[in-house]
């Protein structure tokens, strides 16, 4: 019988999804998985299989406890105008999203289902806004403002408010 786990595995697995979503998972290495969630090796193979299954776990939990109640926050927004600023303010809530459809997606069939589902609920999102026909490029923008705002160059809240006034305008 092996040692009892000396770490709380929800713990880890918010954790993993927050360095993934910052540093992507090519930018993280085991021995960075290990010094950073304070877990060992062995134990990290143990729980999750391998670096990639911490990632699946990390990538589910982000969409769960992180996107889901973006998008019930958005749905709730009064107008597109404060749907949008919602989606735009939300600091790193959609970048292991972003991240993992970039990155990971081609050449992984099972983040490749997780990205995709994800994607389709923003865009149902935004189709019970009654944005229906806009509904994938209102995905897409919220997400493309989000990259650009990674870099420190865009004015997420200023720029969403122009896209909605532009949308609102011209019916």
């Amino acid at each position: 019988m092996g040692r009892p786990k000396s770490f709380v595995e929800a713990d880890v697995i918010a954790a993993a999804a927050e360095l993934f979503a910052r540093r992507a998972y090519d930018g993280i290495s085991v021995d960075d998985l290990v010094g950073q969630l304070g877990i060992h090796r062995n134990s990290l193979y143990q729980t999750f299989g391998s670096k990639r299954g911490l990632y699946l776990a990390a990538l589910r939990w982000h969409l769960e406890h992180e996107v889901r109640p973006l998008l019930a926050s958005i749905a709730a927004a009064p107008d597109l105008t404060e749907a949008l600023r919602r989606a735009s303010a939300a600091d790193g809530v959609l970048d292991l999203l972003l991240l993992a459809t970039v990155e990971r997606a081609a050449s992984d069939s099972e983040v490749a289902a997780e990205t995709t589902a994800a994607l389709e609920d923003v865009d149902r999102t935004f189709v019970a806004l009654g944005h229906g026909d806009l509904a994938p490029t209102l995905t897409t923008t919220v997400l493309g403002l989000r990259l650009r705002a990674r870099t420190g160059t865009a004015d997420r809240t200023e720029a969403a408010d122009r896209l909605a006034r532009a949308l609102t305008s011209h019916p």
